[in-house]
C-alpha cells in the first residue's frame, strides 16, 4: 500500500481537518478504476467545471463504495455511471491512502483495472466531465489530476505482470434502478 500526501504544504501548525474546520476522523473508501479496452489503451476524462476537484486535468474513474456493497459492484456501477459502459472484467491491482490538504481530505483507494468495450464508453456524468479519450500509456493527455500518476504506477506494474484482466472473474450486473445520478 502507498500513501500519498498532498503536496500544498499546511502551514497553520494544525491537523488538516482543524485547519480546514472539518471534523471527520474516519477516512472514506474509495473504489479507483483504470479502464482499459484490452489492448493497452486507457481510458481517461477530462474533469469539467461541476468536478469535485481540479477542473481541466484528465483522471481515471473513482466513486465512493457504499454501505453494503461489494468492491466489484462498487465499480461496475461507478463504470456504468460515469462512463456509460458495462465493466467487462475486473481485477483488483492495489491499495493507496491518500491524505490531501488541499482540499482536506482522507481516502483509502482500491485501485481496480477495469476491461470496457471502447465502443459503449461515452460521458455519462456530463456535469462533472467533459471530455474522454482513449490513450496509449505513452502518450496521455495533460494536465494530469493530482492523483492519476500513483493510479497509473499500479496499472503499469499489472500491465507487466502479464494478467490484462484475463483471469479476473466477468463483473456483476448492476442495476442502477431508482438510484439517484
Amino acid at each position: 500500500m502507498t500513501t500519498d500526501r498532498s503536496p500544498t504544504p499546511n502551514t497553520s501548525g494544525q491537523q488538516p481537518e482543524a485547519a480546514a474546520g472539518r471534523a471527520r476522523r474516519t477516512p472514506a473508501v474509495s473504489c479507483v478504476f483504470v479502464c482499459h479496452d484490452g489492448h493497452g489503451r486507457i481510458l481517461l476524462a477530462r474533469r469539467g467545471g461541476g468536478a469535485r476537484d481540479e477542473p481541466g486535468t484528465w483522471d481515471c474513474g473513482a466513486g465512493a463504495l457504499e454501505y453494503g456493497e461489494s468492491f466489484e459492484t462498487a465499480v461496475a456501477r461507478e463504470v456504468r455511471e460515469e462512463y456509460s459502459a458495462r465493466a467487462l472484467r475486473i481485477e483488483t491491482i492495489g491499495v493507496r491512502n491518500i491524505l490531501r490538504e488541499e482540499p482536506v481530505s482522507h481516502w483509502v483507494a482500491v485501485i481496480f483495472a477495469v476491461e470496457v468495450d471502447p465502443a459503449e464508453a461515452a460521458i455519462g456524468e456530463p456535469h462533472k466531465f467533459d471530455e474522454l479519450g482513449w490513450f496509449e500509456p505513452d502518450a496521455l493527455p495533460g494536465p494530469p489530476h493530482s492523483q492519476l500518476s500513483e493510479t497509473l504506477v499500479l496499472f503499469g506494474a499489472w500491465q507487466g505482470r502479464g494478467s490484462h484482466g484475463h483471469e479476473s472473474p466477468e463483473a456483476p450486473e448492476v442495476s442502477t434502478a431508482g438510484r439517484d445520478r
